[in-house]
């Protein structure tokens, strides 16, 4: 008899890690079926997906505005177990929606993987209890996060780093290499965010940075990957200015953060789905906290990493959840040093971020020192392999060991 497999997901980035773990389950058995809440990323591996779940995610407070909808989706699980429990649930990242979900899930008896735990030794310390509650195992993605977690008495797991499953053997080759001006103008790197939220926070600022770094270095190139989900938010200023294939945007801005005609235009590139092709090609990469600066750091870019943060939100209530030295992940790595320049919060004038960003770009050899740093630092985790050894410890959970699993697809 098939075993039927449970993923919950609420964002982008969930999505399509859930994609590469349904697509290395199947693998080890064809005959299992995998249904869940997500996005389009699972759909097209196969999955069945009773709700879309990621076309509004959002983060901290904008999440509030979802609760109806979560709710919503709660009690349809609840009378989905009623009727026909699945042998495991697997919740993947998003720690406020998903342990809700595990909640469900382990008062009807089922067993639950949590898969990119939630990052509880930077915020939130107190959820541990409801993970030993609701959580059977979890898969981390940082070795010092799994560590973390077998301290507090929950059976945690190093497996490795999602994204080193998809990214090409010669990803360093693409990206690692010396700066190549004053030969010609830089190139500048722009990643605001995956979500609509994050993007909305981000991108205003991220302009007026763009046009200081412009004016500085006149002719300065600006690459812009985007996601489906986001690039609404991108738009909203400035439509493209030229006729382009879809999916690609070139965008000549004329005005200024504060709506003055700008002397000359602010030329830049937004292109969808395209983060692997864009960012190799930067000297510099202006990153939103979060995942993405893993990405960057792992074809050895430099970067300087931002999160805009309203100032009366952060000191009243950010300030005192983050308990981290570092917020960066790439700095956290580095061992809660300076490893790439870090502005979070950002609020009020972007002077600060911009004469930063200016002064790399006119000292090459800083741009070098911090490659070679950003090597170190991701060496460790840049193995490939995490959604394999995730879907082995499924199988181990719905009682069919993936040796045996191997060993029944050579025969």
């Amino acid at each position: 008899m098939s075993k039927r497999v449970f993923i919950t997901v609420a964002e982008v980035s969930g999505d399509n890690n859930a994609a590469s773990l349904a697509r290395a389950l199947l693998r080890l058995d064809p005959s299992i079926r995998i249904e869940g809440l997500g996005g389009p990323a699972m759909a097209a591996e196969g999955v069945r997906v009773h709700f879309e779940t990621t076309t509004r995610a959002a983060m901290t407070f904008h999440a509030a505005g979802r609760v109806r909808e979560v709710w919503r989706w709660l009690k349809w699980m609840k009378a989905e177990y009623s009727r026909d429990k699945p042998d495991l649930h697997i919740c993947v990242d998003s720690s406020g929606f998903n342990l809700h979900f595990a909640k469900v899930a382990k008062s009807f008896g089922v067993p639950v993987l949590y898969y990119v735990a939630p990052q509880l030794w930077a915020s939130r310390e107190g959820r541990i209890k409801k993970v030993r509650a609701s959580v059977d195992r979890v898969a981390s993605i940082f070795p010092f996060e799994a560590e973390w977690y077998r301290q507090r008495g929950v059976n945690a797991e190093f497996v490795g780093h999602p994204l080193f499953d998809a990214l090409p053997a010669t990803r360093l080759e693409l990206g690692s290499h010396p700066p190549r001006f004053p030969d010609r103008p830089p190139v500048i790197g722009i990643v605001p965010g995956s979500r609509k939220s994050e993007v909305k926070e981000n991108w205003p600022s991220l302009l007026q940075v763009m046009e200081k770094v412009s004016a500085a270095f006149p002719g300065a190139e600006f690459l812009v990957p985007a996601t489906q989900n986001a690039l609404p938010a991108l738009l909203g200023r400035a439509g493209p200015a030229e006729g382009n294939v879809p999916r690609v945007y070139h965008v000549s801005e004329q005005f200024g953060a504060a709506g003055d005609r700008l002397e000359r235009p602010i030329k830049y590139c937004i292109e969808v789905d395209s983060f692997d092709r864009l960012i190799p090609q930067c000297d510099l990469v202006l990153c939103k906290s979060g995942t993405s600066t893993v990405h960057v750091a792992a074809y050895g870019v430099p970067m300087i990493v931002v999160y805009r943060v309203n100032r009366v939100l952060w000191h009243g209530a950010g300030r005192w959840l983050v308990k981290t030295k570092k917020i960066a992940m790439v700095n956290i790595l580095a061992g809660q040093t300076d490893a790439v320049p870090e502005f979070i919060p950002w609020y009020g004038p972007v002077n600060a971020v911009a004469n930063c960003a200016i002064d790399l770009l006119n000292h090459p050899e800083k741009l070098t020192a911090q490659r070679q740093r950003l090597i170190e630092i991701i060496e460790p985790i840049s193995k490939p392999g995490a959604s394999m050894n995730v879907a082995k410890m499924a199988m181990e959970m719905i009682g069919r060991p993936a040796m045996q699993v191997d060993m029944e697809l050579s025969l």
